[in-house]
């Protein structure tokens, strides 16, 4: 008898199913969007410290060391206290939203978030090799490159919401394409400025001296 009932205890599922409370979408949906936010906002500010970190070279010593060792201390800060764990904050909880909605695997709008999505990690890590090269002296960005590279998480952000919003209807009318002109436009913006105030400066130092 002892036999059989081990042996009916051994054919029961190994695993037993997990039940989430009624509100666990709506907590994973929550803490989603936080971690998107901060992520989002960790990779604008980086990426604009690297800006200053690559610049500060054409300042003379004893200014450029200084700058440099705060603009490091202020890029490792920032990437590893904020930026890393809002994205890992971002992901697990995407993970759970897909977990309770696996049906949003089989849908189109998902797989082209998930692709955009894997693109921003890729660019998440581009940012750490980047902020490894400023540290050792040997970055080869010029400050108009990364001021480029800087914009490149907005077009990104737009898209994703966009997807996330329409899904399936994800339009592709004028709207759409005056959305996205608008963006390169601002950024076309911000790089015309920041050129139009370093030529600026040059001017006038050339002037005083």
């Amino acid at each position: 008898m002892n036999g059989l009932r081990a042996a009916a205890l051994l054919s029961l599922p190994l695993t037993l199913p997990l039940t989430l409370p009624a509100e666990s979408y709506l907590w994973f949906k929550s803490f989603h969007i936080i971690g998107v936010v901060v992520w989002f906002a960790g990779l604008f500010y980086l990426v604009r410290l690297f800006i200053y970190h690559q610049e500060a070279a054409d300042q003379p010593e004893p200014l450029r060391g200084a700058f440099q060792a705060q603009y490091g201390l202020m890029e490792k800060r920032l990437a590893n206290i904020i930026t890393t764990p809002g994205m890992v904050v971002a992901l697990a909880c995407a993970a759970g939203l897909l977990w309770l909605n696996p049906a949003w695997l089989q849908q189109g709008w998902m797989h082209a978030k998930l692709g955009f999505v894997a693109a921003l990690l890729a660019y998440h890590m581009v940012c750490y090799r980047l902020m490894g090269q400023l540290q050792r002296g040997e970055c080869g960005w010029s400050g108009r490159q990364l001021r480029a590279l800087n914009e490149l998480p907005t077009l990104l952000l737009v898209i994703v919401v966009l997807l996330v919003v329409f899904k399936q209807q994800f339009p592709t009318g004028a709207a759409t394409w005056l959305t996205v002109a608008l963006v390169v436009f601002m950024a076309g913006s911000i790089q015309f400025y920041a050129r139009w105030r370093r030529l600026r400066a040059e001017r006038e130092a050339s002037h005083a001296s």
